[in-house]
């Protein structure tokens, strides 16, 4: 696989924490995505752009501390992205933390709104850990989708505009690869059994490899630590109706985009989505997620 940057890879510090990711068509997150990162101690961003038409490439390009990426394959002959995102731990360096998201995926956990990841990776090594166990969790507006508009134009950040989530109905079970669990709004309103379970901070060495899934990296024994964190996973904003039909139209997903082809029958039926239910829950930060038994606390210590 072949990645192709002007620049080539400008080398990582010691101290940098890098972020890898995968966007297409999402320039309107990047900037609460990337201040979102940054207040995190985030010091890099990597980024694999797919084609995109939206202005995102060229967004990303203005920022000083992005290294854009574009490759002669689409996500989909990429195995869904993992070559590319291997392709660039390798360039970078092994033996070292990084971040591993996607650009509509924001990473919270335990007291995050103060421990920087700086301490949350010190305290991953304390427990002995080389990974993160944090779950996707869908986010959504109340009411119908078509009025939550996001345009990347001012300085709010996703979770105040799809703001709520599912607050029970998922189930977890323990395999012999992974932690797996499924549930949340698109399994309770599409049936769509979708696994949730993502590794996105992860301490690459020789052993690693994203192996045949995302969800269940290699080596597997790493890949049952305390759930601590979650991802909140940004998809449905007054511009989803274009989006579910690019995506089935594009066909980078997988199966051929089933899940989105899904979506857009239900959509054609309804004319409208709404995913507010009895177990919607109203974001509100880390401690609440703690509170609910979503992420276990972390033991910070001092610096």
């Amino acid at each position: 696989m072949t990645c192709l940057n002007e620049g080539g890879a400008r080398p990582l510090g010691r101290d940098d924490i890098p972020v890898v990711f995968n966007t297409h068509n999402d320039q309107k997150l990047m900037p609460s995505f990337l201040a979102h990162y940054r207040r995190l101690g985030v010091s890099r961003f990597i980024c694999v752009d797919d084609v995109s038409s939206d202005g995102t490439r060229e967004y990303l390009s203005s920022q000083p501390d992005v290294d854009v990426w574009t490759s002669p394959l689409r996500y989909r002959d990429a195995r869904r992205g993992r070559e590319w995102r291997q392709t660039l731990f390798e360039r970078y360096g092994k033996d070292r933390w990084y971040l591993n998201v996607d650009s509509d995926e924001f990473l919270i956990y335990d007291d995050c709104e103060r421990q920087p990841l700086r301490n949350l990776i010190r305290a991953l090594e304390a427990r002995g850990e080389k990974r993160l166990a944090a779950p996707m969790l869908d986010m959504y507006p109340i009411g119908p989708l078509g009025s939550a508009t996001l345009d990347g134009t001012d300085a709010r950040m996703p979770w105040e505009i799809a703001d709520h989530f599912d607050g029970a109905g998922y189930e977890i079970t323990y395999t012999k690869r992974a932690i797996s669990i499924t549930g949340g709004p698109r399994k309770r309103k599409f049936a769509h059994v979708l696994e949730l379970m993502k590794y996105p901070l992860i301490f690459w060495d020789r052993d690693c490899n994203l192996g045949v899934s995302i969800h269940q990296p290699l080596p597997c024994e790493r890949n049952f630590p305390a759930i601590s964190g979650v991802l909140l996973h940004f998809k449905f904003f007054s511009d989803y109706k274009e989006k579910i039909e690019h995506a089935v139209t594009d066909g980078q997903y997988f199966a051929g985009a089933a899940a989105y082809r899904k979506m857009l029958d239900d959509l054609q039926r309804s004319g409208e989505f709404d995913f507010q239910s009895p177990d919607s829950v109203r974001f509100s930060g880390s401690k609440q997620l703690r509170e609910l038994g979503f992420i276990a606390p972390v033991a910070f210590t001092p610096d």
